[in-house]
């Protein structure tokens, strides 16, 4: 009968931490443990969870931190899911409202004398080069005015033309105390021409039932108030139609 010590095929051994594990006697490795064995293991930290818990811990702390708002319930819900949505807020840019400039009225220009001259501008002399620029500005309008010019041609480029400058004088007019004035355009208005005239005098002439003329370099154009009261804004946009006849 073989000996029972030799036939007992395990014993209680403790070695590596580990209490109360079975290891076969006299199959070991060259480190010690059994064959066939993995690696024995250690045991946790003091503190520290096992590892399906301790990962199920920081996922919670996690979906927390990064879901403030969400109540408990449903970030309990959302680990029952596949997927979890994390939010991201940000912080919405207050638009700032521009304010358009809006400009003055013509009743605040009134007010405030802006296109006024006064007596020490009144001067003939003072507005003697703005009628020379004129006089340039229409040459390279009408591509310089020759003598074979066609006066249709001059007649139409001065209807859209800007006059500021422009040597304007009254040939016909109702008011027979109009007629003969001549001077320099300096302001035009919708219904007015102020002209400054050559005895340093500021006239305001009315558009309606008067006749002007313009001359440079020799060719007349007869200026219509009555079908020209209009802005010289509003000229430059308008088609003025030829007529046979026109009254005052």
């Amino acid at each position: 009968m073989p000996d029972t010590s030799a036939s007992c095929m395990y014993s209680l051994v403790s070695a590596s931490g580990l209490q109360g594990v079975a290891r076969p006697r006299g199959r070991t490795r060259e480190d010690g443990a059994p064959r066939g064995w993995g690696r024995p293991r250690t045991q946790a930290p003091e503190g520290r969870l096992p590892g399906a818990q301790q990962a199920e811990a920081f996922v919670r702390a996690f979906l927390k931190r990064s879901m403030p708002r969400m109540s408990q319930q449903a970030c309990e819900d959302q680990l029952q899911r596949k997927a979890v949505v994390l939010e991201y807020f940000t912080r919405r840019k207050r638009k700032e409202k521009r304010k358009r400039s809006k400009g003055l009225s013509a009743r605040q220009r009134r007010e405030l004398h802006l296109f006024d001259i006064t007596a020490e501008q009144q001067r003939y002399s003072l507005f003697l080069p703005l009628h020379e620029l004129w006089k340039q500005y229409i040459r390279d309008l009408c591509g310089g005015l020759k003598p074979d010019t066609q006066p249709q041609m001059i007649q139409a480029k001065l209807l859209k033309a800007d006059l500021h400058g422009a040597l304007i004088s009254v040939t016909k007019s109702k008011c027979p105390s109009y007629v003969g004035v001549t001077g320099i355009l300096l302001q035009e208005t919708k219904h007015l021409f102020k002209i400054i005239t050559k005895e340093d005098r500021l006239k305001v002439i009315p558009k309606l039932n008067c006749v002007f003329t313009v001359e440079i370099d020799g060719f007349i154009s007869y200026i219509y108030g009555s079908k020209f009261q209009l802005r010289s804004s509003e000229r430059s946009a308008k088609k003025f139609k030829a007529k046979g006849t026109v009254d005052l």
